[in-house]
């Protein structure tokens, strides 16, 4: 895609544009079937309408399993939408859940729910796919899920040590769009739209509208005309709002830019399109990324209940795809975070091919103290895992440091201390064992022992 049809898009919303652009009869594929007859494929699903005109698709644009929650959603509440149109990730974004009466059609929605979707102003609004709405409890406020995409009242408390921008990432920023904080590695913010608005969003300073983002195309080229002169970036992150909602024109032209910069040698994308648009997982996509190795993907997901029939053939589309998948979640009050739950999400996860990455504390943004939790608790959930589990399975435990100090794990006490020259280890078990450490190292001045950063249990480390 060159730069004038970019431009000229720019003000589009992104990934909202029809799917079917073209005519209904365009470049059909003949094959013999079975019966010696012929049958073809069209870029209009209207075959699900009146099969009578095609007697058999060879292949439609997404087969995507259609899970039984979502199944009974759409057949209740969108009787009139085929499969087809389900699985088609334009129809979802065109008809995401964005005001009270929509998703009063969806939850039966408490009082407190109520009054806090009327009262929202300004960014970070009420967004929700149906495929994600398929997942919620209609009756339960308190279901997990529910609570990380439906607003109460709780947003609007300030509590002290909360901020707008509490990593400042502003404050990083050498070009707009663009955060540099850490020496070899760039996080390239490409747009502010999402297609299901988290209500913890470390980012909801920014995520306000899914409607024209002026200046896109403008923030692009500057933020790679800063990678391309800035020779120590070997690694550049995508994130946002979420990258996989850009069409995929865009995004190959965003991807072939950076692959033409000759020391950008990683390409990472931060998403959870996966787990609320899965069906944006198309064949079509995962050609487009394969083609810009090494590339890997970091997907946000927070409970086991994300973990359904369309969410494992996505991925698995992905991971086939050579496509290295990592996990970030973020530890949530009531919602995640018990060792129970956390198990299952890091099992459910091991077992569609994603790596359980960081378990994250949640950042300060403003209206965020219903969320979190004490960071005792975080440490009794990978204290619970360790050990206990596969050590693929234990995500690394990080609070991103207020004031761009960066991310920093956290462990639990596993170094109890020292005995005649004997490092003192605590197991899983809580058991104590000896560690033969050694004594003062000849000629070094240096006493062997414990450095500071090891007893706090902390060392920074990057995104």
């Amino acid at each position: 895609m060159d730069s004038e049809k970019l431009h000229a898009a720019e003000e589009e919303p992104p990934g909202s544009g029809p799917k079917y652009s073209t005519p209904a009869f365009i470049k059909p594929v003949y094959e013999k079937d079975g019966r010696d007859e012929h049958a073809f494929q069209t870029s209009f699903p209207f075959y699900d309408c009146d099969p009578a005109l095609v007697r058999r698709p060879i292949r439609r644009q997404n087969t995507l399993p259609i899970g039984p929650l979502a199944q009974a959603f759409r057949c209740r509440l969108y009787p009139g939408v085929s499969g087809v149109q389900w699985n088609d990730w334009h129809w979802q974004l065109r008809n995401r859940i964005r005001g009270l009466e929509q998703l009063a059609r969806v939850l039966d929605l408490s009082v407190d729910e109520m009054s806090a979707i009327q009262r929202r102003t300004g960014s970070l609004p009420l967004a929700i796919t149906p495929y994600y709405a398929s997942l919620l409890d209609p009756r339960d406020p308190t279901q997990a899920l529910r609570r990380t995409t439906v607003p109460v009242n709780d947003e609007y408390v300030r509590s002290p040590g909360e901020a707008e921008d509490p990593l400042g990432e502003d404050d990083h920023s050498p070009v707009p769009g663009l955060v540099h904080r850490y020496p070899d590695r760039v996080l390239f913010l490409v747009t502010h739209f999402c297609s299901t608005n988290c209500r913890y969003c470390t980012r909801s300073r920014l995520i306000g509208s899914e409607g024209p983002q002026g200046g896109v195309y403008s923030r692009w080229e500057q933020a790679l005309e800063y990678i391309a002169r800035t020779p120590r970036v070997r690694d550049v992150l995508l994130s946002g709002g979420d990258p996989l909602t850009l069409s995929d024109e865009k995004l190959e032209w965003l991807l072939a830019r950076l692959r033409a910069i000759r020391h950008v040698e990683i390409i990472r994308i931060g998403t959870k399109v996966p787990v609320v648009l899965p069906q944006r997982i198309t064949p079509q996509l995962v050609r487009s990324l394969r083609r810009y190795h090494p590339l890997w993907m970091s997907i946000h997901f927070t409970h086991p209940e994300e973990i359904t029939p369309e969410v494992q053939s996505a991925c698995a589309r992905l991971a086939s795809a050579g496509i290295p998948l990592g996990s970030q979640t973020v530890l949530l009050a009531g919602i995640n975070d018990s060792v129970e739950t956390m198990k299952r999400l890091v099992h459910d996860l091991l077992r569609i091919r994603v790596k359980p990455y960081y378990l994250y504390q949640c950042d300060p943004i403003l209206g965020s103290a219903h969320f979190r939790t004490p960071v005792s608790r975080g440490l009794e959930i990978i204290q619970g895992l360790r050990g206990h589990t596969s050590g693929y399975a234990v995500p690394t435990y990080v609070i991103d440091a207020p004031g761009g100090g960066g991310k920093i794990p956290l462990l639990p006490d596993s170094v109890v201390g020292r005995e005649n020259g004997d490092l003192l280890l605590r197991n899983y078990e809580g058991r104590i064992f000896r560690y033969p450490d050694g004594a003062e190292r000849p000629g070094s001045g240096v006493q062997a022992g414990i450095p500071a950063d090891i007893f706090a249990g902390a060392v920074e480390q990057p995104y």
